[in-house]
């Protein structure tokens, strides 16, 4: 298997990763964080998916895809903190006033977990953002201690996926996930 990781441009490979079966369906798309709460909010049904076709259209993307054989295989939402809720989220502290990235989701598609996708998609997130000249890359993964995290609350990553990519831990947080504690872990680009 040989997985290449490219900046996510194309609205139907997103789609096929982050969006819903039925097109109506009020599900993430991957924006909870990356909107205004209020926003997210009010965005109900065929919204969703037409504001993710609006920022894929955009520069710089709003994260990176996995694929395998060219089939879309997983997700990286990567971005700058300005940009997302996490630029006035009291519980994720900031460590500086660097403009960072960073990313708060990673998603693999079903029958391709295990695979080492989610690093993979990790290491294209942290290469999108240093393209831009990022000065380093953040991620508020769970610190599970190596005890197993539910699927539905694994997104956010494990703090052993971002130690594995050279990231290290910069502060703790108020938040908790899934009932583990979430680290801010961080990657200087410089």
């Amino acid at each position: 298997m040989v997985i290449e990781v490219r900046p996510a441009t194309s609205f139907e490979d997103v789609r096929a990763i982050v969006g819903p079966k039925r097109p109506d369906a009020n599900v993430c798309w991957c924006l909870s964080y990356r909107i205004p709460s209020k926003q997210n909010q009010a965005l109900h049904g065929t919204e969703r998916g037409e504001l993710v076709k609006q920022l894929v259209a955009e520069d710089p993307p709003p994260g990176v895809l996995a694929y395998d054989g060219g089939e879309p295989v997983g997700w990286a939402a990567v971005h700058p903190r300005a940009d997302t809720s996490f630029a006035a989220n009291r519980r994720i502290p900031h460590v500086d006033d660097l403009d960072v990235w960073c990313v708060w989701c990673i998603r693999v598609r079903p029958g391709h977990r295990g695979n080492g996708i989610s690093h993979a998609l990790l290491a294209g997130a942290v290469e999108l953002a240093r393209t831009y000249r990022a000065p380093a890359v953040e991620g508020y993964p769970v610190d599970n201690g190596g005890k197993k995290v539910d699927l539905t609350m694994a997104y956010v990553g494990t703090r052993k996926l971002f130690e594995d990519a050279g990231f290290t831990k910069a502060a703790g947080t108020d938040s908790v996930l899934n009932g583990f504690p979430r680290v801010l872990m961080r990657l200087s680009l410089l």
